[in-house]
């Protein structure tokens, strides 16, 4: 899958790298993310951990409400994307 980094992107990913706390972190999504929009982050990254463990797209859906299809398209970049669910997923194991 190809993703173009943009002089914009760099900078948000600059941002990001920049944070330091967990407090930090919110106070930055917060103002740059509405509370929907950070709902829906954590539930995509939600269902990106059941997936690693396992846990049935039936069960994903009743404990989320993320729709099969929205779990199928998170599942595809779990298992074929750009390996970065995959990178923290291990690296948070640790």
């Amino acid at each position: 899958m190809k993703f173009e980094v943009n002089k914009d992107i760099r900078e948000l990913f600059k941002a990001i790298l920049a944070l330091k706390t967990e407090d930090e972190c919110k106070r930055f999504l917060r103002d740059l993310l509405t509370e929907k929009e950070i709902k829906e982050f954590v539930n995509r990254w939600k269902v990106a951990r059941m997936l690693d463990q396992k846990v049935s797209y039936e069960q994903i859906e009743k404990e989320t409400g993320m729709s099969s299809t929205t779990i199928a398209r998170i599942n595809k970049w779990l298992t074929k994307g750009m390996e970065g669910y995959k990178l923290i997923l291990k690296r948070l194991k640790k």
